[in-house]
């Protein structure tokens, strides 16, 4: 059975895309990421172009994310303070962000730029959280303590505009959240991601939030800066498949809320380790696609 894609302009299996969407949405409710950064190489490894990969996931980032984020609801661990400046972050950078994808595929220079920034992104952030995991495994009473929690760098403490986050513990200025939030709307309008992969570890080890708290936060900004990018990559780019992207959501609602049951009982530091070793995963493929020689050296397309 082949189902017809009329923006990408091929035949799919259903059936294993439906099975991608709820593998990955399985690992966005266990690990608090949008599960883009896994979604879209593989959309391109199984034939999707790149372009129409990166534009149709951001649509599946938010019905997972939504889905996964219902279960930390019930539990508390959203901040919604901290969210609402990821967000607005968040929206300033997904709009530069899908502007600058249009002028690099005007250019033709998208697909490359796509992944030199997941080899880039993905081996820099996947190697410092496996040692980072490694460490606290090692160490485990040694980490996220209050004590811990309440070190701060002169650099944070110079920053002005100080405010009280009380579900994170926390006392920064707004400032940085914000620009954690435009970074991660850049990345999910170039990359097709949700930013997950980059805003958890920098909530845990620059905004040095509670851990239980990150994963629920992450999935509520994401929700809003996907939403965002897909529209402005619909209107923008033309980018997004309505089929590709039904066939996603269809099993990455199921698979979300499996994940965050799942996650709940593995150790914070263990979660850590295991994304570390995907997003590892994933970077050493696209290294490995950008140094071999292709099955085709020269391709004839319409202009």
């Amino acid at each position: 059975m082949q189902v017809y894609l009329p923006i990408a302009e091929m035949p799919v299996d259903p059936f294993i895309i439906i099975a991608m969407g709820g593998a990955v949405g399985f690992l966005s409710g266990m690990f608090g990421v949008g599960g883009g950064f896994l979604m879209t190489p593989l959309l391109i490894f199984y034939g999707i172009p790149p372009v129409v990969a990166v534009g149709t996931e951001a649509s599946q980032i938010v019905a997972a994310s939504v889905s996964g984020v219902t279960a930390h609801l019930r539990r508390k661990t959203v901040d919604f303070q901290m969210g609402g400046y990821l967000v607005a972050g968040g929206g300033i950078g997904a709009i530069f962000g899908v502007y600058l994808f249009r002028y690099l595929r005007a250019a033709g220079q998208v697909e490359t730029v796509i992944s030199i920034a997941y080899v880039v992104f993905l081996t820099t952030v996947g190697g410092l959280m496996l040692v980072e995991s490694m460490r606290a495994l090692s160490r485990p009473h040694h980490i996220d303590t209050p004590r811990n929690r309440k070190r701060r760098v002169a650099w944070m403490a110079a920053l002005p505009f100080a405010m009280r986050f009380r579900r994170s513990q926390l006392y920064i200025s707004p400032i940085l959240p914000l620009l954690l939030g435009a970074i991660g709307g850049m990345l999910a309008a170039i990359m097709g991601v949700g930013g997950g992969f980059i805003m958890v570890p920098a909530m845990i080890y620059v905004l040095q939030m509670p851990t239980n708290v990150v994963i629920g936060t992450s999935l509520f900004q994401i929700i809003f800066v996907t939403a965002l990018t897909t529209i402005l990559h619909a209107v923008t780019n033309q980018a997004v498949d309505i089929v590709l992207a039904l066939l996603l959501l269809s099993g990455g609602v199921i698979g979300a809320q499996l994940g965050a049951r799942a996650g709940v009982a593995l150790k914070a530091e263990q979660l850590r380790a295991l994304l570390a070793l995907l997003v590892l995963a994933v970077g050493a493929r696209f290294l490995f696609d950008l140094v071999t020689t292709p099955p085709s050296l020269f391709v004839v397309s319409p202009m």
